[in-house]
């Protein structure tokens, strides 16, 4: 199924997850869960102890990640990030937010919340600004990558590197 934005190329996966620093039985959430490839790899790192719920206001983007997701337990929750982070569910440790909206909201619902490490992976300028304001505004900033891939391709008989959209990660969370 094909969602606008998505799925998160592997090279930017690895480095967020690098970044969000999942451990083995970690409540972990996955905002903005499209295609779920972020949620599996996700549910992988948790291991069986852990808790992994996924977010995303689409039906499309929910039936993807069931999908994607249909042999590991995976929470799934259909509706805005905000509604799910208002319902009871176990302390959040490492949070992924693929998508914008709301975002100043739900990073003072997850500083709130105490969670250890947050990641944000942002392709508009804008949504990396303000959420690099937001988390400094919040005491959570940590750093910034701007991470751009290139991958190889064939060009009449010679290989040439094509460029993915640049992606900016903006890692946050509780400073020991």
């Amino acid at each position: 199924m094909d969602l606008p934005g998505g799925p998160t190329q592997p090279e930017v996966m690895a480095v967020s997850l690098a970044k969000l620093g999942i451990r083995l039985g970690d409540t972990v959430v996955d905002i903005g869960c499209g295609t779920g490839t972020v949620t599996l790899e996700m549910a992988k790192l948790t291991g069986p102890g852990g808790q992994v719920y996924a977010v995303d206001r689409r039906q499309e983007a929910i039936a993807c990640t069931r999908e994607t997701c249909k042999d590991r337990e995976v929470e799934i929750f259909a509706g805005e990030a905000l509604d799910f982070l208002a319902l009871p569910h176990k302390p959040i440790d490492c949070a992924f937010l693929g998508g914008s909206r709301n975002m100043r909201e739900i990073l003072t619902r997850l500083q709130t919340e105490g969670t250890r490490s947050i990641v944000v992976n942002a392709v508009l300028l804008e949504t990396a600004v303000e959420t690099i304001h937001a988390m400094k505004e919040l005491d959570i900033f940590i750093e910034a990558v701007h991470l751009q891939v290139s991958r190889s391709h064939d060009l009449v008989e010679r290989i040439m590197f094509q460029p993915i959209n640049p992606v900016y990660i903006i890692h946050g969370g509780r400073k020991c």
